[in-house]
């Protein structure tokens, strides 16, 4: 109602407050009768007909306008982690009065703690959790167990331990505060919830950098330079393409042929592709900023950048053919666009017509040396096609044989002597004999395995496991013409189904 209470300890004289000043009400204020009428009563009874006048006022015709109002936000709290990163909270309480609607937003604010990274070897914090029950009676029974993280419940942030050498698990509640949602992930778990961070480095916020590199920006402090570059070129051999000057941000160049993108540095050393020499696509280290080199059977090749870049950065072209056109764009802060238009054109290149020139003159068309890759691929022999495993049958057999049941992400593929691995994340478990790490490796026999699984697709996979005599190796075995479906609701149906068929 927008009262002030000051408390007193001796009544108050006119030229004091009085103990309830009230602020004039929406409905008509009392007539000047009726202060006569209060001032001619004794000051414990003026106050208590203003309490009772105010009370019959907002019961009967008052209503509360809009929502309460928050405290200030109280201090942060210490970071959950003792290293790596953690979370630490700050919270407010909503005042309001009665009649009045809740205060809008939120009452804690999770951020980010950044910390110096953990010693090597030291435990994970779901690991470390798991750990305190240990040896504790659980389920009801006096019987102990010895627990580690289980990442195959549907949610994340319960802290879902299985027991060591049994085929179940148990979820002790919610993980606490500032834990990985799974292995590797940046998101954490906040009251139950995995939350990603946002660029104010509050958690669960939607903030997000622009292409400026500002938080919560509109992109208007920087100016996109995007071009096609598409000058055939006279010889073979290198061709200036464009500089991309310092601070350049969300780099990315893309084209379609058998020529190669070279990128060199301010200081004259290639970064990729120089000397005549084919890199591998990867990573690269290049003023600054991490360059993501890429070349597909396609023949598509793209560089791509997140920046910004410490110095300057020549991006060339490597012609062995004429020249279908080359995509570029970057974008660049406002302050730095007229310096970077007259260093172009001080180098001979018109802005938006690219004219190129060789930056060093190339030897003659029959004295150009053949490109050399660092490694060439081996020669691959045609896989021959593998055996229809279409059908229920094919699907009960395999899921009731195996001892292991699972979806997974597969992370890569390497071909060793006779056999096929694959590095795979164990999302979500159907079946399992013993325990399943985060990660894991599934072999397959033979270099052209059945069925053939492609990195970075998710499949439903039925897997043995394979201990040698001697008990030195312990696999999971992918066996030939078994059981491997892209993942996809309906498979996650049938799996269902078919591991209620098939006991443990």
């Amino acid at each position: 109602m927008g009262w002030h209470f000051q408390h007193q300890s001796s009544p108050p004289t006119r030229a004091q407050t009085p103990l309830i000043a009230p602020v004039p009400p929406t409905s008509s204020p009392p007539t000047p009768q009726g202060h006569l009428f209060l001032d001619s009563l004794p000051w414990p009874f003026q106050n208590l007909l203003l309490v009772l006048w105010t009370l019959l006022n907002c019961g009967l015709g008052g209503s509360a306008q809009g929502p309460g109002e928050w405290t200030p936000w109280g201090s942060w709290s210490r970071c959950s982690s003792s290293c790596g990163r953690g979370v630490s909270v700050r919270s407010r309480r909503c005042i309001r009065f009665p009649g009045e609607d809740p205060c809008w937003g939120d009452s804690h604010e999770y951020r980010l703690c950044q910390l110096p990274d953990c010693p090597p070897g030291a435990v994970p914090f779901r690991d470390l959790q798991c750990a305190l029950y240990n040896g504790r009676p659980v389920l009801g029974s006096q019987k102990t167990y010895r627990w580690v993280p289980f990442y195959g419940a549907p949610n994340q942030c319960d802290l879902n331990c299985l027991a060591e050498g049994h085929a179940f698990y148990h979820s002790f509640g919610r993980v606490l505060d500032g834990t990985t949602c799974s292995p590797g992930a940046q998101e954490l778990c906040v009251a139950g919830r995995c939350l990603n961070t946002g660029c104010d480095g509050l958690l669960g916020s939607d903030a997000r950098e622009d292409r400026c590199g500002h938080c919560g920006g509109a992109n208007d402090s920087c100016l996109l330079v995007q071009r096609v570059f598409r000058d055939a070129g006279a010889f073979a051999g290198y061709w200036n393409v464009t500089l991309i000057p310092a601070g350049a941000r969300h780099i990315r160049v893309a084209h379609r042929s058998r020529n190669h993108l070279a990128l060199m540095g301010s200081d004259g050393r290639y970064v990729l592709n120089g000397d005549w020499v084919v890199s591998r696509p990867g990573t690269y280290e290049a003023m600054g900023t991490r360059v993501v080199y890429t070349r597909d059977a396609s023949l598509e090749e793209t560089l791509r950048a997140a920046g910004p870049t410490s110095h300057d950065l020549l991006l060339q072209v490597l012609l062995q053919e004429p020249n279908p056109g080359i995509e570029f764009e970057f974008w660049l802060p406002r302050e730095h666009y007229g310096p970077f238009q007259a260093q172009v054109q001080a180098l001979g290149w018109s802005l938006w017509q690219p004219q190129p020139r060789d930056m060093v003159r190339p030897p003659a068309p029959s004295a150009i040396p053949a490109l050399v890759p660092l490694t060439s691929p081996p020669p691959t022999d045609p896989c021959p096609p593998c055996p229809d495993t279409r059908g229920r049958a094919h699907r009960l057999l395999h899921y009731c044989g195996s001892d292991f049941v699972f979806q997974a992400r597969v992370l890569g593929r390497h071909r060793q002597d006779q056999e096929t691995r694959y590095e795979v994340r164990v999302q979500l478990v159907y079946k399992n004999r013993s325990p399943l790490r985060a990660r894991e490796y599934v072999w397959a026999p033979g270099h052209c395995p059945c069925p053939l699984l492609s990195p970075h697709r998710e499949y439903l996979l039925a897997v043995r496991r394979l201990v040698s005599p001697d008990g030195t190796q312990d696999r999971l075995l992918l066996p030939h013409a078994g059981y491997a479906r892209l993942w996809s609701p309906a498979e996650d149906s049938r799996a269902r189904l078919a591991v209620r068929r098939c006991p443990l």
